[in-house]
C-alpha cells in the first residue's frame, strides 16, 4: 500500500451505536432525572454516568441493559465489585418490579444457561476468568473507577476484551478524584477517543518525570465541553432542571481526632535519642506509623462508640491487625474479611444494611464501593487513614448519600505524625468538589442535547505544509515522509535526529504522527516509508547518526508483573541495515540511574532489597552510526569526505581523543578524603574525573558512597558518584539539562517531551560534517539540530509535524541565522 493508505489503516472509528427511545418505553419507576440519563445513554450507545451517590445509578444501568436487549436482542452483562450484586437484584425486584432479577454468573457456561437476558458478574471473573464480553450486546461497568489507572492490569485487559462491544456503559460517582487526566481513560475504554490522542490534545507533558501531565490552561474549556458529549455529570436532579425534593443531603459533620505521639520514640541508628516522631510523609513511613499506633487508635474508636450507645457504626480499617484489635477491644463488632466464605460475607453485609447489626468492621477495599448503608447507619469511624482518596471518599458515601435522613458524622482517627496524610486527603477532597462543580456548570449550560463535538476533535491526516527559509536554514512544517520524498537525491551531508521511541510518546493528534501506532511493529512499518528516502537523499559515504533509547515495558501492562526492556536500539540497527545503511558503531550516552528511577520507579532501592532478582540496570541512550556506501568502495572514502587539516587537528589531539584513558587536566589527582569535603552540587563532576584518573575499585566505590550517605551527601534525586568512562565510545559528561527546553521554560513556552542535548548535537556535527555542509533532522522538534548546525557554520534543515514545536523552532533558527550575519570585532579589524 502507499503511504496515505497506510495512514488511513491507522484510523479507528467509534460507530454511532445508539438508538432513540420514547419516554413511554422507560420504566415508570424511574425518576425524571434517571429517565433522561437512560435515554441519553441509550441514544449515545457508549456513554459514562458520573452521578453523585444515591442518584440511582443501579436502576439506570438495569434499565439501559433492558432497553438494549429488548430492542437489539442478545444478552447484557453488568460487571460489579464483589459484594454489590445484592443491590442490583434488590433494586430489580423491589423498585423496577421485575419478575426475575439478573442472575449472577461465574463462567461462560453459566452465561449461556442463564434464564435472564441480563446477568451479573464481578471484575475478577472478566479479568482473570473466561467471561467473554464479546458475547454480549451490551455491557455495563458498575463502580468503574477501576479504569482510572491506565497502566493497571484491569484497564489494559478490559480495553482489549471490551473493544468493539456496540453498547458500553460505565458508571461511577468518583470518576477523577485527584487528576483530571484520568477521565480520558474512560474515553479510551468507551472508544470515544483513543487515550494517546486525548493526552496529546489536552495535556502537556513533563520531560523530566514520566506520566506527569497537566491540563493546558487554554484548552481547559474545550476539554470540559468535549467531556460533556460522552460523560454525564449530575450532582443532584436540579442539574437537569428537576426538583431536588428528597435529594437534599443532610449536614455532614467531620470530626478529627488527633492522637498525641509519644514524646520518646526510640533511638536512631546512630544511637541518638529521638523525642518526637517524624512526619509520615512517604508510603513506608505511613505504613510504619499505622502499625505502631493500632492499639491507641482502636481505643479511641471504642470511646466514640461508647459515647453513643444507641447508634449504628461502620468501622473502616485497612490492616488485618486492626481488625483483630477491634475484635479484641470491641468484641460485639461483626466483621468481614477477604478469605471469609463469600455467602457468609454477603449475609453480614445485608444484615448491617438492613439494621440487624449495630457495629460493622470492614475494609474499604471490600465494602467501600457499591454498598448502601444509609438506611440505618449515619456514623462512620475511620480507624486509620492513608493516601488513597478514592477509597476514602467512596467509603464516606456508603452512608452520606441521597435518601439519608440523619446528620452524618464521620470520625477520623490519626496521629500527629499522620498530619501530612490528612492534609493530602483534605486537599484532594476540595479538588474533587471543584471538578464536580465545573461539570455541573457544563451540563446546565449545554444540557443533554447529544450534539457531539467529537467529530470536530477527530484526528487528522496530513498537514498544511509551511516552509520558512533563512540564509542558513530551511524549516518545514510537514510529515517527514511526504517531505523527504520530494527532496533531491544525494543532497544531504549529515542526517542527525532523535527518532520517536516507537509509540512511547505522541506529539500531535494526527495519524501522520509516528508515535500514534498500536505497537513497535506498526511503528517500524511506518518507518519503512521514511528510511529508504533518508538513504536516497544522503550523499554517498556520509553518516546518519540516530539517537535512540531502549523502552521500559511495565509489568502491569505486559502481564509479567515486573518491568522489562524492549531492546529498541537493537531493533533500530536491524531496521536501518535492512534498508541499505551500513552500521559501523554506537556511542553510549550514560544517563543518571537515580533520576531514571524517579521517572519510572523500576529500580527502587526498597524493591531490590526485597528481591535482588528484580534488579535491572540503568537505561543509557545511544547514538547509532550508519553510513551510506560511497560510490567507490575500494577505499570507502565518502564522495565528499569530512576533512580536517593536520594543523587544526594535530597528531597529539588525535591520539588523546582516540585513546580510552583520559587524564585529569589538574596538577594532581583528587584524593578520596578531599571528595568528602566537596559540596554536593559539585560532587558529580569531581567524582567523574576522579574515577577516570584512578584505577577503579568496586569496594572503594561502595565505601565512598557509604561515607557520603553518612554525611548527608548522597541525594535521592540524582547520582553523584557515577563511574567515569575510559572509552570514547561511552560519553559520561553529557549535561542532561543543556537543551533548548531551558530557553522554552524561560519563555514560558511548551517544552519538548524528549529534547536532544546540545552537547550530543555539537559533537556529532563537528565529527561528521564540514563547514558549509547540509545537516538534516527529519524529526526536527524545536529544531535543536538545525539550530546547532547554523551556529557551527553549516546549513540546517528541519522537518516537524507539530506546528507548535515548528513555530518555536523557527524562532531559534532565525536567532541563530541573525548571529551569523552580525560582524564581530575581528571582522571590523580585518576590514
Amino acid at each position: 500500500m502507499d503511504y496515505i493508505q497506510f495512514l488511513k489503516s491507522k484510523i479507528e472509528v467509534a460507530p454511532i451505536s445508539g438508538f432513540t427511545v420514547s419516554e413511554a418505553e422507560i420504566n415508570p419507576a424511574l425518576k425524571p432525572h434517571q429517565r433522561d440519563a437512560v435515554r441519553w445513554a441509550v441514544h449515545g450507545g457508549r456513554r459514562a454516568l458520573f452521578e453523585s451517590f444515591g442518584l440511582g445509578k443501579t436502576v439506570q444501568q438495569l434499565e439501559y441493559c433492558r432497553l438494549v436487549t429488548e430492542k437489539q436482542g442478545g444478552k447484557a452483562l453488568i460487571v460489579c465489585p464483589l459484594g454489590v450484586k445484592q443491590e442490583f437484584q434488590q433494586d430489580a425486584k423491589n423498585l423496577l418490579e421485575w419478575d426475575e432479577p439478573p442472575q449472577y454468573v461465574r463462567t461462560m457456561e453459566e452465561v449461556r444457561n442463564a434464564e435472564t437476558d441480563i446477568v451479573l458478574t464481578n471484575y475478577e471473573r472478566v479479568r482473570d476468568g473466561d467471561i467473554d464480553p464479546q458475547y454480549f450486546t451490551a455491557t455495563s461497568l458498575d463502580e468503574a473507577s477501576v479504569l482510572r489507572s491506565f497502566g493497571s492490569k484491569t484497564y489494559q485487559t478490559f480495553l482489549d476484551k471490551f473493544k468493539g462491544v456496540k453498547y458500553k456503559l460505565v458508571s461511577t460517582a468518583t470518576p477523577s478524584p485527584n487528576k483530571y487526566k484520568e477521565l480520558i481513560h474512560y474515553a479510551g475504554y468507551l472508544e470515544v477517543m483513543d487515550t494517546g490522542q486525548a493526552l496529546t490534545r489536552f495535556f502537556k507533558r513533563d520531560s523530566t518525570k514520566a506520566n506527569n501531565l497537566t491540563l493546558y490552561p487554554h484548552r481547559e474549556r474545550e476539554f470540559w465541553v468535549w467531556l460533556s458529549t460522552w460523560a454525564l455529570f449530575i450532582t443532584k436532579p436540579s442539574d437537569l432542571g428537576y426538583d431536588d425534593t428528597g435529594y437534599d443531603l443532610p449536614p455532614l459533620d467531620v470530626r478529627l481526632h488527633k492522637l498525641a505521639d509519644d514524646y520518646f520514640s526510640g533511638e536512631e541508628k546512630d544511637g541518638q535519642i529521638k523525642f518526637l516522631r517524624d512526619a509520615a510523609v512517604s508510603l513506608s513511613d505511613a505504613a510504619h506509623e499505622k502499625s505502631e499506633s493500632i492499639v491507641r487508635r482502636v481505643r479511641k474508636a471504642k470511646e466514640i462508640i461508647d459515647a453513643a450507645p444507641g447508634e449504628h457504626f461502620i468501622l473502616w480499617h485497612d490492616l488485618e491487625a486492626e481488625r483483630h484489635e477491634i475484635k479484641r477491644q470491641i468484641p460485639e463488632t461483626v466483621d468481614i474479611y477477604g478469605s471469609m466464605d463469600y455467602d457468609e460475607r454477603e449475609r453480614r453485609v445485608l444484615d448491617f444494611s438492613n439494621g440487624k447489626t449495630r457495629l460493622f468492621a470492614t475494609k474499604k477495599s471490600i465494602s467501600g464501593s457499591g454498598c448502601n448503608f444509609q438506611r440505618y447507619c449515619h456514623r462512620a469511624i475511620f480507624v486509620g487513614i492513608d493516601y488513597e482518596f478514592n477509597d476514602f471518599i467512596q467509603a464516606i458515601h456508603r452512608i452520606y448519600r441521597f435518601l439519608q435522613t440523619e446528620k452524618v458524622i464521620i470520625d477520623i482517627i490519626y496521629t500527629e505524625a499522620e498530619q501530612p496524610i490528612l492534609d493530602v486527603l483534605m486537599q484532594k477532597w476540595k479538588q474533587h468538589n471543584v471538578l464536580a462543580e465545573k461539570m455541573r456548570e457544563i451540563v446546565k449550560k449545554y444540557g443533554l442535547s447529544g450534539t457531539s463535538q467529537v467529530e470536530k476533535l477527530a484526528r487528522t491526516i496530513g498537514v498544511e505544509r509551511v516552509q520558512v527559509k533563512g540564509k542558513n536554514f530551511t524549516a518545514i512544517n510537514n510529515d517527514c515522509v511526504l517531505e523527504t520524498t520530494e527532496m533531491e537525491s544525494n543532497s544531504v551531508d549529515l542526517i542527525h535526529t532523535s527518532i520517536p521511541f516507537s509509540n512511547h510518546y505522541e506529539y500531535t493528534p494526527s495519524y501522520n504522527d509516528f508515535g500514534h501506532n498500536a505497537d513497535t511493529v506498526k511503528f517500524f512499518e511506518q518507518m519503512d516509508y521514511l528510511t529508504p528516502q533518508l538513504l536516497r537523499i544522503l550523499r554517498p559515504g556520509r553518516v546518519a547518526a540516530i539517537h535512540v533509547k531502549d523502552r521500559v515495558l511495565f509489568g502491569n501492562a505486559t502481564g509479567t508483573g515486573m518491568p522489562t526492556m524492549e531492546p529498541f536500539h537493537a531493533m533500530c540497527i536491524r531496521h536501518y541495515m535492512q534498508h541499505g545503511f551500513q552500521y559501523f558503531g554506537m556511542i553510549t550516552v550514560v544517563t543518571d540511574v537515580v533520576r531514571e528511577n524517579n521517572q519510572t520507579y523500576r529500580l527502587g532501592w526498597t524493591e531490590q532489597c526485597k528481591d535482588g532478582t528484580k534488579m535491572g540496570v540503568g537505561c543509557p541512550e545511544y547514538i547509532l552510526l550508519f553510513r551510506k556506501l560511497p560510490t567507490d568502495t575500494s577505499k570507502a572514502y565518502a564522495d565528499m569526505p569530512v576533512t580536517k587539516s593536520k594543523e587544526e587537528y594535530t597528531r597529539a589531539q588525535w591520539q588523546i581523543d582516540a585513546h580510552g584513558y583520559w587524564r585529569s587536566s589538574g596538577n594532581r589527582l583528587v584524593e578520596k578524603d578531599e571528595l568528602l569535603s566537596v559540596p554536593v552540587r559539585d560532587l558529580q563532576k569531581v567524582y567523574r574525573q576522579y574515577s577516570r584518573d584512578n584505577v577503579y575499585s568496586y569496594e572503594e566505590h561502595v565505601a565512598l558512597a557509604k561515607e557520603l550517605d553518612k554525611e548527608g551527601k548522597l541525594p535521592a534525586t540524582f547520582m553523584v558518584v557515577a563511574p567515569g568512562s575510559w572509552n570514547d565510545a561511552v560519553w559520561d559528561d553529557i549535561l542532561r539539562m543543556r537543551t533548548l527546553n531551558s530557553t522554552q521554560s524561560r519563555r514560558q513556552q511548551e517544552m519538548h517531551v524528549c529534547p536532544l542535548q546540545l552537547d550530543i548535537v555539537e559533537r556529532i556535527i563537528n565529527r561528521y560534517s564540514n563547514p558549509g555542509d547540509v545537516v538534516l533532522d527529519p524529526f526536527g522538534g524545536i529544531m535543536t539540530v538545525p539550530k546547532v548546525a547554523v551556529d557551527m557554520g553549516r546549513y540546517g534543515i528541519g522537518i516537524e509535524l507539530n506546528n507548535g514545536y515548528f513555530r518555536d523552532g523557527v524562532g531559534y533558527l532565525r536567532e541563530a541565522d541573525d548571529k551569523q550575519d552580525v560582524p564581530t570585532l575581528f571582522d571590523l579589524f580585518g576590514a
